[in-house]
């Protein structure tokens, strides 16, 4: 494959550490451009790797596992970047994935680069307010505590850590799911703003800050800083279905009950830009995107 790195560089070696809903998409992208992508899984089985990626089964949370992985490469490695997933747990699952995983992976791989996943989770506003990089940084989870950690093991490397906002896309969308299958509803007695990403915005940005040689925090968010009755108003009227009703605020989500816009002016200023600028483009725009929501609801 031709390669479509910036000024003509040489095929890069990626590893992307953990090949999820994210990490397939950020690794699929990464080989379209020519590089050469190694996907690291806990295990092979059920796992199908994107067209151009190297799949290899590990534990990110053992040393002697990213070892083998290191030698198996026999090269030197560009870019990790972390974006494994715990799949719930507690804040000692979060710390021996994203803490010590992040220590073990730049310790194996010796990455000339490292990218580690955040969220911004890490802002426990929940006052409306603008938040951006420099915002004070005060999670209402134990678990945001580690993310600051991961992150700052690779802004100390000289690496990136992105703060994604909520991740949708095709076959994921709480906001549309709920909203087709009648559970969802709006937060009373405040105007609660959502903070979203589409999943191939969310992958293009880290491509695009890794071929920039960004380093530090980055938000990752798209336009829009909608407040979630504005959302479902618009979706009510595009897809001709009552609004939601109202109820008391949810206090128990497992990333904290937060309130606040993020800025992603900090991204843009280096000339990235959402294809989906806003949660109702990919509605209009994405094809995948509703049909995929609709067939995991009673509203196909």
């Amino acid at each position: 494959m031709d390669s479509g790195l910036p000024g003509g560089q040489k095929p890069r070696v990626i590893v992307i550490a953990g090949c999820g809903y994210l990490g397939s998409e950020l690794a699929r992208q990464f080989a379209h451009l020519g590089d050469r992508v190694i996907g690291l899984v806990k295990s092979l089985d059920g796992t199908t790797a994107p067209d151009g990626v190297e799949l290899q089964a590990c534990d990110l949370t053992d040393r002697a596992s990213l070892d083998a992985v290191a030698k198996h490469l026999e090269t030197k490695v560009d870019v990790v970047v972390h974006c494994a997933s715990t799949r719930g747990g507690d804040a000692e699952a979060y710390h021996n994935l994203y803490a010590r995983g992040s220590e073990h992976l730049m310790a194996a791989l010796q990455p000339k680069r490292f990218v580690f996943t955040s969220s911004t989770s890490v802002y426990g506003q929940t006052d409306g307010s603008e938040v951006d990089e420099l915002s004070v940084t005060v999670p209402l989870r134990p678990t945001g505590d580690v993310l600051l950690e991961g992150e700052g093991l690779a802004v100390r490397s000289g690496g990136i850590a992105v703060r994604l906002a909520g991740i949708y896309g095709p076959g994921r969308s709480v906001v549309l799911k709920r909203f087709f299958d009648g559970t969802a509803t709006i937060d009373e007695g405040v105007e609660r703003i959502l903070n979203q990403i589409h999943r191939d915005d969310a992958a293009a940005a880290i491509v695009h800050l890794v071929n920039y040689n960004a380093s530090g925090v980055f938000n990752v968010s798209d336009d829009s800083q909608i407040t979630q009755r504005a959302l479902y108003s618009l979706l009510s009227l595009h897809f001709d279905r009552p609004m939601p009703d109202e109820a008391p605020r949810s206090l128990g989500k497992r990333r904290g009950w937060t309130n606040k816009a993020v800025s992603n002016r900090k991204l843009r200023s280096t000339g990235w830009h959402p294809k989906y600028a806003t949660f109702m483009n990919a509605v209009e725009y994405d094809v995948h995107f509703v049909p995929s929501i609709l067939a995991q609801t009673s509203g196909n």
